[in-house]
């Protein structure tokens, strides 16, 4: 029996989908149903025991006294726009630390989602062996995760496996909710059905071409399946583990990607950053996966193209949900 959090978000629920093509449905998925409804289909047609407002889940946890086996840990606040420390310090470190303490205490394996934006601009390099004190994230969202897992790092009482995996650029099915966080694929496919064009950031730096900033994108079943792996093969070099494919490509490529796999000829304009978010813009990143692979991990990630023509094909167009 597994509990996961943030089960109603794109990522948890693509993970619901891939453990329930295991035959595992007994599932405790923990989310803030009520107040966002427009996440609700994310989760129609799969199998699972209950559903747990957020806000009550040690309360319940103490009451129901589940036979747990593991315990996924995807819930967080992710809009790299909010600027309000409280809210993180509320729902990114303090309820992901008594998670913690709750699987240390009942000898829990935990894999937890960390993120990319740990990094900041990339100037530290992308290696998940960087010590998180030597990081400055750009945003109080990566600020929340680099501090989580500064101070998991730091903890003599831990989970009996655990590993806090920092997520590149995912991108696939059900993320329809995510509006202006969602990824360049829905936004590429959206804009193309409109307009018959995509607008893409143009580049403020003298170095790089416009379309040219490169990030590692990652498809969303991949993740789900490292996530499946670490839990069931418990590797012994627990941590932090980058998760990406470990290959930079272009939002140029995205693009190109997704219009290929809409059958429409390529056509891609280019507009200016936005103010609010131009200052913290990140104009690279590539996981270093040499970590991952050395703890066991031996599976090839979906190539852009092939990952970019299934999420349009077979989700985009019929408008279906993994």
């Amino acid at each position: 029996m597994f509990l996961l959090t943030g089960a109603n978000g794109f990522i948890g629920s693509a993970l619901v989908q891939s453990l329930n093509e295991r035959g595992i449905t007994d599932l405790i998925l923990v989310d803030d149903f009520q107040h966002y409804e427009n996440k609700s289909p994310n989760l129609d047609g799969k199998e699972y025991l209950v559903k747990v407002e957020r806000d009550t889940l040690f309360t319940v946890w103490d009451q129901e006294q589940w036979p747990l086996t593991g315990v996924y840990h995807l819930g967080a606040r992710t809009d790299t726009t909010e600027t309000d420390r409280r809210i993180f310090d509320r729902l990114n470190r303090h309820f992901s630390m008594e998670l913690w303490n709750r699987c240390a205490t009942f000898h829990l394996p935990l894999v937890y989602a960390s993120s990319a934006a740990t990094y900041g601009d990339g100037s530290q390099g992308f290696s998940d062996s960087t010590d998180p004190d030597k990081l400055q994230p750009l945003n109080e969202y990566g600020k929340s995760k680099n501090d989580f897992d500064a101070w998991a790092l730091q903890q003599e009482d831990a989970p009996p496996a655990w590993y806090g995996l920092k997520f590149f650029n995912v991108y696939g099915p059900n993320e329809y909710h995510k509006g202006r966080m969602a990824s360049v694929v829905w936004h590429t496919y959206r804009q193309v059905l409109a307009t018959g064009k995509m607008n893409l950031f143009r580049s403020h730096r003298e170095d790089i071409g416009d379309g040219a900033q490169a990030r590692d994108f990652i498809y969303v079943k991949d993740l789900s399946q490292v996530m499946i792996h670490l839990m069931t093969e418990q590797p012994d070099a627990t941590g932090l583990f980058n998760l990406g494919t470990g290959q930079a490509r272009t939002f140029r490529d995205l693009a190109e990607a997704t219009f290929e796999a809409m059958d429409k000829p390529v056509n891609i304009h280019f507009i200016d950053t936005p103010q609010d978010l131009r200052a913290n813009y990140q104009y690279f990143t590539e996981a270093d996966m040499h970590k991952l692979r050395a703890a066991g991990y031996s599976e090839a990630f979906t190539p852009l193209e092939e990952g970019v023509s299934d999420y349009v094909r077979h989700y985009l167009v019929p408008q279906k949900y993994y």
